[in-house]
């Protein structure tokens, strides 16, 4: 078993990476919990993994409640019914909660958690690689809003996170690769051996073998931790974390979280964060070629729809989060593992950015995704 400590000071919590950690009694467990505990799952995965989990948890009064799958459920109303069942079961401050899923589960059920009573424990068992990789590390925790996503959360860390890869062997292969967009995120913009690592690598990856994974979830959640340990709530250095998402989010609101897995917006919001600084000339001619390369090989979508119009991307990014005074927030990258904050590109720019990665440019080979 691998371990990872975010360091938080007195917010400071173990990732814990390993096979067949479900099933057994884990110290984490024991560490961690005092009293009551609620499973939040969804109707996905608590057949396949909800027993293993409780069989791992001993001497507690464990409650369940799962949710329907899926991004559209990430709504005020499936946070309310977890909210809802904390008060069924009469929660008090040193209930648990543990959110075992995807990072649809895990930012719901961590914001039930840093809402209820104000704050209480939480437990994060991802069992998708996009959330073992990325969303159940570092605290961010919330919902949609139809109008943009991820607008309702806080910033509540978790007491632990426990990542099972076993998990990893029922995930369906779009799912899987929509949890590599996240990893090639990390590493195109702070790990340039990382990233020579993944394309060297990308056919032991894509086979699931159990070394390869291991070590790339390891190296994702260690970039991951440094990040947060410097930067909690995302006042600086964080934002690095965000490439591709503005467009990603978009793409998201304006296909109404039906369309695409968030992995697969990203895959394609990196993408336009990639030409534009090409455009720009911030970053050398050829990393979009060698970005859309690997993300190809992992079954990632590269392109834009032609359904959707630049300035209704544009429309929909105002209301993003990293929009600071009016002005787009963009993460873009100056080289391999090197991505900078960027404040500076004209709405001209982004446009010609969005238009040359639409399915339409002959120079882009897309991967539609229907």
């Amino acid at each position: 078993m691998q371990t990872v400590k975010v360091d938080l000071a007195d917010r400071s919590y173990e990732v814990y990476i390993g096979s067949s950690l479900l099933g057994k009694p884990h110290p984490v467990f024991d560490r961690c919990i005092s009293g009551t505990i609620l499973i939040v799952s969804n109707e996905t995965v608590a057949p396949l993994y909800m027993d293993a989990l409780v069989a791992s948890l001993t001497g507690a009064s464990i409650h369940q409640l799962n949710l329907p799958d899926g991004e559209s459920y990430k709504t005020a109303e499936y946070w309310s019914q977890i909210i809802d069942k904390l008060v069924d079961i009469r929660a008090t401050r040193d209930t648990t909660l543990i959110t075992l899923g995807g990072g649809v589960i895990g930012d719901m059920g961590g914001f039930a958690a840093a809402s209820y009573m104000r704050g209480i424990n939480f437990i994060q068992v991802p069992t998708t690689l996009l959330s073992q990789v990325d969303s159940s590390v570092g605290g961010k925790t919330g919902f949609n809003h139809s109008k943009g996503k991820n607008l309702i959360g806080a910033f509540h860390q978790p007491g632990a996170v426990l990542i099972d890869i076993e998990t990893l062997k029922t995930l369906p292969p779009r799912e899987f690769s929509a949890g590599l967009a996240e990893v090639v995120k990390i590493a195109a913009i702070r790990d340039a051996e990382f990233l020579n690592w993944l394309e060297v690598n990308g056919t032991a990856i894509m086979a699931r073998e159990p070394a390869a994974l291991t070590s790339m979830i390891k190296r994702s959640v260690v970039n991951k931790a440094a990040v947060v340990a410097e930067d909690e709530r995302e006042s600086g250095i964080r934002a690095l974390l965000n490439f591709g998402h503005s467009f990603a989010h978009a793409l998201e609101t304006l296909t109404h979280y039906r369309q695409y897995l968030h992995g697969e917006a990203v895959a394609i919001g990196m993408m336009v964060a990639s030409e534009l600084s090409e455009l720009r000339g911030l970053c050398e001619t050829g990393f979009c070629d060698r970005l859309g390369k690997l993300l190809q090989s992992f079954d990632l979508p590269l392109s834009i729809p032609e359904t959707l119009e630049a300035d209704d991307i544009l429309e929909t990014m105002k209301l993003d989060k990293k929009v600071i005074a009016g002005s787009a927030r963009l993460i873009l990258v100056k080289s391999a593992g090197h991505g900078i904050i960027d404040s500076g590109s004209e709405r001209l720019q982004i446009t010609a950015a969005i238009n040359a990665n639409k399915n339409s440019n002959p120079n882009r080979k897309a991967k539609n995704i229907s």
